[in-house]
C-alpha cells in the first residue's frame, strides 16, 4: 500500500501533511512521535475510516486493534472472537486462545478479566479477524513491564507464522525497536525521520538495539 501526498486537516488543526509512504509488504512498521503528530490519523488513513487529500494506492484489507480493546461486554473471550469470524472459521478459535495464554478462560466476560487478559483477547481478535494490513494503536501501552515483554513476544510469533504488513503506533521507542522492521517519526504531521531496523523480530527485550539511540535523537530533535 502506498500513500502519495496525503494530507488531513481538522479545521485549522493539520494533522497530517503531504505524507508520501510506501508500506513493505509482509514487514512490521512502528510510528512514533509526540501526542498530537498525527501517528493515529495515519491509522485511520491507511484503515480508510476518514476522508483525506491525496492518494491511498493499492488499500488493503485491514483489521484494526485501537487503544482500547472494544471488546463487546456482554459476549465471552469465544463469543468476541466468533463475533468477528464467519463460522465455518470458528475451528480457529481455540488454537489461538492457547496461542495467547487464554486456555481456561473461554467462557469469561470481559468484566472478570485482568486488562492484560483483555489486551490479549483483543490481539487474538485482530490476528483472527480476515485482512491482509494490521493495524495496531499503542497495543501495549498502560501495561507492566513483564506483560509488555510478553505481549510483544506473542505478537512478534503471530506475525512470524503469517508474515503480514503490520503497522503499530507507540510512544515508546523500545517497543519500536525491539518489534519492528522500520521506523517512523511524525512531527506535527510530516515524516521527519525514517528508519530501517536490522533483522527480524522480536530482538531482545533485555538489550537496547543501536537504532533505540537513533529514535530518541529523532524525538528529541537531536540529530547528533
Amino acid at each position: 500500500m502506498k500513500l502519495v501526498g496525503v494530507s488531513k486537516r481538522y479545521g485549522a488543526r493539520v494533522a497530517l501533511e503531504k505524507i508520501d509512504l510506501e508500506l513493505e509488504e509482509g514487514k512490521i512498521t512502528a510510528v512514533l512521535g509526540e501526542s498530537g503528530a498525527g501517528k493515529t490519523t495515519l491509522l485511520n488513513v491507511l484503515a480508510g475510516l476518514i476522508p483525506h487529500e491525496g492518494t491511498a494506492e493499492g488499500r488493503l484489507p485491514c483489521s484494526y486493534l485501537f487503544q482500547d480493546a472494544k471488546l463487546l461486554p456482554h459476549l465471552s473471550v469465544v463469543g468476541n472472537l466468533k463475533f468477528v469470524l464467519p463460522k465455518e472459521k470458528w475451528n480457529e478459535i481455540s488454537d489461538m486462545v492457547c496461542r495467547v495464554g487464554l486456555k481456561g478462560r473461554e467462557k469469561c466476560l470481559p468484566k472478570e478479566l485482568s486488562g492484560g487478559e483483555r489486551q490479549r483477547v483483543a490481539i487474538a481478535r485482530a490476528f483472527l479477524y480476515p485482512h491482509e494490513l494490521l493495524l495496531l494503536d499503542e497495543p501495549f501501552s498502560s501495561l507492566d513491564l513483564s506483560l509488555k515483554r510478553s505481549l510483544i513476544g506473542l505478537v512478534a510469533s503471530l506475525w512470524r507464522e503469517r508474515r503480514e504488513t503490520v503497522v503499530f503506533v507507540t510512544h515508546d521507542v523500545h517497543e519500536a525497536a525491539v518489534l519492528a522492521h522500520r521506523a517512523i517519526v511524525l512531527e506535527s504531521g510530516r515524516i521527519a525521520a525514517d528508519f530501517p531496523v536490522e533483522g527480524d523480530p522480536p530482538r531482545d527485550f533485555l538489550i537496547a538495539p543501536p537504532v533505540e539511540e537513533k529514535l530518541v535523537r529523532a524525538l528529541l530533535r537531536d540529530p547528533e
